[in-house]
């Protein structure tokens, strides 16, 4: 029974670390904040489209877009059996995309916090970090052998 129920609980729990982040998003100063010197900061942004702003200004296409990709996903994947690893990627992904799907249908945007110091890049919120792990835990996944024999996870 756990089996069927961690990977659930995963999502939930990057949505509610997703939603948690964002109500106090907008309480940062508006000239940011530094969390540890020279590495990584919160400044408050929003952003109007998809992955570095790109497609700004389709709230509701990128919603809409978002929840098809989620339920595609789901009715594709419910019946497939897929190892642990991935299945903690995929679910950091969904749990991530349905954060950010929210914030595109409530607030027609998606707020972001988390900053960089080091190194000029987008500033990005909780789902989109746990979407980026979760791509790479799916992509590592992919690389361990499988079957009885080899090395990594075995067949069930």
């Amino acid at each position: 029974m756990w089996n069927r129920i961690w990977p659930w609980a995963l999502a939930a729990a990057v949505f509610a670390a997703d939603r948690a982040t964002k109500m106090f998003a907008g309480r940062i100063p508006a000239d940011g904040t530094v969390l540890v010197p020279g590495v990584v900061g919160l400044r408050y942004t929003e952003n109007r489209g998809i992955a570095f702003s790109m497609l700004s200004g389709r709230p509701w296409l990128l919603g809409v877009f978002s929840l098809l990709a989620i339920a595609a996903a789901f009715l594709y994947l419910r019946k497939k059996e897929i190892r642990p690893l991935s299945m903690a990627g995929l679910m950091m992904m969904l749990g991530g995309a349905a954060g950010n799907m929210v914030d595109r249908f409530v607030t027609g945007y998606v707020p972001d916090m988390i900053e960089f110091l080091f190194v000029r890049f987008a500033i990005f919120n909780v789902a989109d970090a746990f979407l980026c792990v979760g791509c790479a835990l799916v992509m590592i996944s992919l690389l361990i052998p499988r079957g009885k024999h080899g090395k990594g996870e075995t067949d069930e």
